[in-house]
């Protein structure tokens, strides 16, 4: 039976009515036809005439190899037989055990996926790559970003596909990263990803670390983008690249500030056994948050980012609470804790308000991702006063945006295949909805560590599992399971885009050397991209489930390492992991013992 090898290291086996099938279709097999051809006539007869001669012959063999054996010897042969035969069984079954040959653990679907979203972050890679980088048709690209400004910004992730680096996304996935790391070292481990992960996110903090003088005291500058989009007039691989890259610099930017400093300070548990390292990002993440803050914590009146054609923040006070929030897990410094507690920083915020894009993670807003981090502080270190009622808030508000998001809410639209619209509607939808399963797995994982059945959303009570199953409809989804029976994730399953809104994806890697101009073919061409972006999840569908696989349309067909990183938080949060949990303590490393004061005493009257 023949047999090939299909993309996923499976077999197709052909057989005989296929191989029948093929040539009726005028495809031709080369075998030999004549080994199933019938005898002769003339060897049939003859075979038939001589059969009973035949016979005989053999009857007359039989009975000259038939001898008589003793009973006696028989038993004791079968004996020896039998002893020899146990103590073989017994020295291979020793063996066996002495190796411990134990078969490989069979991964779930998440898992597997999870491998493959992080292969995307090799791709996007800029600088010098490593060896062990793995993807055959990137190379090193823009060895000279940032030549004379400070030491120089080689390094770091192109954001999607036009190869330009924006710190303030970069910033928010690297979080996300590390977040997913602290809460599920384990499931990464079984999964034979912890050291993976753990590369992927120090490639990116040790950009990030460039783009300030992080070896000072105080700063006045922040890097915000490295690289001009120019998509329109100029389709070129990285590598390619030999025009100036503009770096913009920004004085003024605490949305940006903060969400560093939160990026830097989170990394810097994860890599808490570097202590050299972890010290320096925690150096870096300090001095980040007082030029967001101007040193004014709650009182700061200063302005907002400046414009952008990408990337804008809407505000910075959410960024305050969650890069507060990181910086004291940290470093266990009370005063900031003290700040994300305050209530005047919690209203500007808008922590307890509504409005359309409440309960909506993502790089723009922090809210609910803040929100669930400081009630982690309340469900396992129960702090208790002075911090207990602000504590309260936050998880109450989560506790109702986690609702929110359940079937039975009507917060949030779903399209007709199940897909919940948090940006209501609008284009690239995917990279809120992995967001929103992270919360909701990590929330379902905090109920369980606490002993928590459930919760009570409404008038209606949902066990804890309910929360981890809306985010499997919500990965299931984007893996596959809808209308289109696509995968958003590239390279998952055996139907997923094919034309991926990426420059260095859609040009082959034989292509060394060419100009803006030239590319643009590439660009316009009808074929597939040559190279496949395994792990990539691009935008995703619109509104009515529909997906125009164009790769001039970036709406729907561009990732970014955002998403991903969202995507790769919520797939291993997922994943079974040999049923492991969250890590209580890891994150909690640098607070020390609370010794809870006690509140005033009440003012008595005098009789």
């Amino acid at each position: 039976m023949s047999e090939r090898s299909n993309l996923w290291g499976g077999t197709f086996d052909i057989t005989l009515e296929m191989e029948d099938q093929s040539i009726e279709s005028g495809h031709r097999h080369y075998y030999d036809r004549s080994a199933y051809q019938s005898p002769l006539e003339d060897e049939v007869k003859q075979g038939w005439l001589l059969r009973p001669a035949m016979d005989m012959e053999m009857k007359r063999k039989k009975k000259k190899r038939c001898f008589n054996i003793n009973p006696t010897v028989l038993i004791r042969t079968l004996v020896v037989v039998a002893v020899l035969a146990g103590f073989v069984a017994l020295v291979a079954f020793l063996a066996t055990r002495r190796h411990h040959h134990r078969p490989p653990p069979v991964q779930d679907n998440y898992t597997i996926a999870l491998q493959r979203a992080l292969m995307f972050f090799n791709a996007q890679r800029s600088g010098k790559l490593p060896a062990n980088n793995h993807v055959s048709w990137r190379g090193d690209s823009c060895l000279d970003d940032g030549n004379g400004y400070l030491n120089g910004l080689e390094g770091g992730y192109y954001d999607g596909g036009d190869a330009v680096k924006y710190s303030f996304p970069a910033s928010f996935a690297m979080t996300m990263l590390s977040w997913s790391v602290l809460e599920y070292s384990a499931k990464y481990e079984t999964a034979g990803e912890l050291n993976h992960v753990k590369d992927i996110t120090r490639w990116g903090t040790d950009y990030l670390l460039k783009t300030f003088n992080s070896s000072a005291d105080t700063i006045d500058k922040i890097v915000l983008q490295v690289g001009k989009n120019s998509s329109e007039n100029c389709w070129i691989r990285p590598e390619s690249i030999n025009y100036p890259r503009p770096v913009i610099p920004c004085s003024t930017c605490p949305a940006l500030a903060a969400e560093m400093a939160a990026a830097l300070a989170a990394a810097s548990i994860v890599f808490k056994d570097d202590h050299k390292y972890s010290k320096k990002l925690v150096h870096g993440a300090d001095i980040l948050f007082k030029f967001a803050t101007k040193g004014e914590g709650e009182r700061y009146a200063g302005g907002s980012d400046p414009p952008s054609n990408f990337y804008n923040s809407s505000g910075f006070w959410d960024e305050f609470v969650w890069g507060g929030a990181w910086m004291y897990c940290a470093t266990g410094n009370s005063s900031y804790i003290d700040l994300v507690t305050s209530p005047g920083l919690a209203k500007h915020a808008e922590a307890f308000w509504g409005g359309p894009d409440h309960g909506v993670h993502g790089w723009d807003n922090k809210h609910a991702g803040a929100q669930l981090l400081m009630s982690r502080l309340r469900m396992f270190l129960d702090f208790g006063y002075p911090y207990e009622e602000m504590l309260k808030n936050f998880h109450e508000q989560i506790c109702e945006i986690i609702c929110s998001y359940l079937p039975g809410s009507h917060n949030f639209n779903r399209t007709n295949g199940g897909l919940i619209e948090l940006n209501h509607g609008k284009p690239k939808p995917l990279q809120y909805v992995t967001n929103a399963a992270f919360l909701a797995t990590l929330y379902a994982d905090y109920l369980e560590a606490t002993l928590t059945p459930g919760w009570q959303c409404g008038a209606k009570f949902y066990p804890k599992d309910a929360f981890r199953d809306f985010a499997k409809t919500q990965i299931d989804y984007i893996m596959g399971r809808n209308l289109r029976h696509m995968s958003y994730v590239v390279g998952f399953s055996d139907h997923f885009p094919q034309y991926v809104h990426h420059k260095g994806a859609s040009i082959p890697g034989y292509i060394k050397h060419q100009s803006c101009q030239e590319g643009l073919r590439w660009k316009e061409s009808k074929k597939p991209n040559p190279n496949t972006i395994v792990g990539a999840m691009v935008g995703g569908p619109d509104k009515h489930d529909g997906f125009q696989d164009n790769r001039s349309n970036y709406n729907f067909t561009e990732p970014t390492i955002a998403g991903n990183a969202g995507l790769v938080a919520a797939l291993v949060a997922l994943s079974d992991g040999s049923k492991t949990g969250i890590d209580k303590n890891t994150m909690f490393y640098a607070i020390p013992p609370f010794s809870m004061p006690r509140p005033p005493r009440p003012l008595v009257g005098k009789p």
